[in-house]
């Protein structure tokens, strides 16, 4: 395992900012009692930049070091490689949040995982490289791992590159998401090659720390944006305007860092695909207890209500292609159904228009957690998630979901339903 130190600043407290969704309370975490220890992120001492950072140069050797935390068992990478030069199509693959997505980049193409997939296509020009972006702004790895069996892993990825870290909020939530996560992809048939990716927002926080503990545990290669522009911007050498329009997402310049980051890795592999030893098996226990080992996301026509009011079924307008099954209403609704689960969690529509009500939900009757839909003056409508339970035995349970008492609004949009 490669370790290199990281940026001498402390990293901020955890936020979430424009274009994230915001971060969960302990009730909206559901997290067991035993467990909610708060962690804090390790930070260590780096050489301070000296030098300014010339872009139109591109990645410099130190800032390569620093980027690469983990090298990791190469061996599934080799083995896509050689895939690859023998002329078989494989399909690589990203997900992730709004910079996955490619927000504040100009075009697709010139988004990481644009230039991830572009990597590819010139590597090996003579095989076919499909391409899947399972990046969707405002979300996380706990949305994540209830959404990549039917969003990325159906297309049986060869490679995937895995970017949680500004998104993910939760230290300990995020930490059981984003394990789970990882370890639904690795565990897939086809056995595809991972890359962690650890992005940051402008004054340095990121779940890097946390999500670095999971590719310890599993040897993944694990690849760090922050320790490229951090040092930089901390020391002075780097204006975070000229990578960023925002606080948080690449603009091209930014992207292209992250690009060459990902080239410059695969490239090292590349050169020693044919020395490249070792299993590509996955048999790691789990880090932790893979609490969302089953974790699937059920649409309005996957539940059947016991019980039902002023909900119907619709298309939500923010995300119509990937979660156009919801259950809608703009007056006071009541859904009642059943469900077995030993984790349940709730994927729902947070609006700006003033309309969004307050819904208490209800588990065998009693009050679990409450979905709030009002966003009111927020940077715009989004869908949040919600977790209700959480446990490691399934049981069937009752779940209701009614207006809160004293709630004026009443309009909610429930897009997917998350059990495990």
């Amino acid at each position: 395992m490669k370790k290199v130190n990281k940026a001498a600043a402390a990293l901020a407290a955890l936020v979430m900012l424009a274009g994230c969704a915001p971060a969960g309370e302990t009730e909206k975490s559901a997290v067991p009692a035993t467990e909610q220890q708060v962690q804090t992120e390790a930070v260590t001492q780096v050489q301070t930049p000296t030098e300014p950072v010339d872009l139109s140069k591109g990645l410099t050797d130190a800032m390569y070091s620093r980027a690469v935390l983990n090298e990791g068992n190469r061996a599934r990478l080799a083995a896509v490689m050689k895939k690859a030069e023998a002329g078989t199509a494989i399909t690589v693959g990203t997900i992730g949040g709004s910079i996955t997505q490619g927000s504040a980049a100009s075009n697709q193409q010139l988004c990481y995982a644009g230039l991830f997939n572009k990597y590819w296509t010139e590597k090996f020009p003579d095989t076919q490289v499909n391409f899947v972006n399972a990046g969707i702004g405002g979300t996380n790895s706990y949305l994540g791992v209830h959404r990549v069996d039917e969003q990325l892993l159906s297309a049986k990825p060869d490679v995937v590159v895995v970017e949680f870290s500004v998104n993910d909020a939760d230290r300990l939530m995020n930490k059981y998401s984003y394990d789970s996560l990882v370890r639904k992809i690795m565990s897939a048939e086809n056995e595809p090659a991972v890359i962690l990716l650890f992005t940051t927002q402008e004054n340095g926080t990121s779940l890097q720390e946390t999500h670095m503990e999971i590719g310890r545990a599993y040897d993944l290669p694990c690849l760090s944006y922050r320790e490229v522009v951090y040092p930089e911007v901390a020391a002075g050498t780097l204006d975070w305007k000229d990578i960023s329009p925002d606080n948080i997402h690449p603009n091209d310049a930014g992207h292209s860092l992250i690009g060459q980051l990902l080239s410059r890795y695969l490239d090292s592999v590349y050169d020693e695909r044919n020395s490249i030893e070792g299993s590509t098996a996955f048999t790691a226990e789990a880090y932790t207890a893979d609490y969302y080992k089953n974790a699937k996301m059920l649409s309005s026509k996957d539940i059947e209500p016991v019980e039902i009011s002023g909900f119907e079924a619709g298309t939500n307008k923010v995300y119509p292609e990937l979660f156009p099954d919801n259950f809608v209403t703009e007056g006071e609704g009541c859904l009642k159904f059943e469900t077995d689960c030993s984790c349940l969690g709730f994927f729902y529509l947070k609006t700006v228009d003033g309309k969004g009500g307050k819904y208490d939900v209800y588990v065998d009757g009693a009050r679990k957690g409450v979905l709030d839909a009002d966003f009111s003056g927020g940077w715009g409508n989004y869908g949040e998630t919600q977790q209700i339970l959480i446990g490691k035995e399934s049981g069937h349970h009752e779940i209701e979901i009614k207006l809160s008492e004293g709630s004026t609004n009443t309009a909610m949009t429930i897009l997917g339903v998350m059990v495990s």
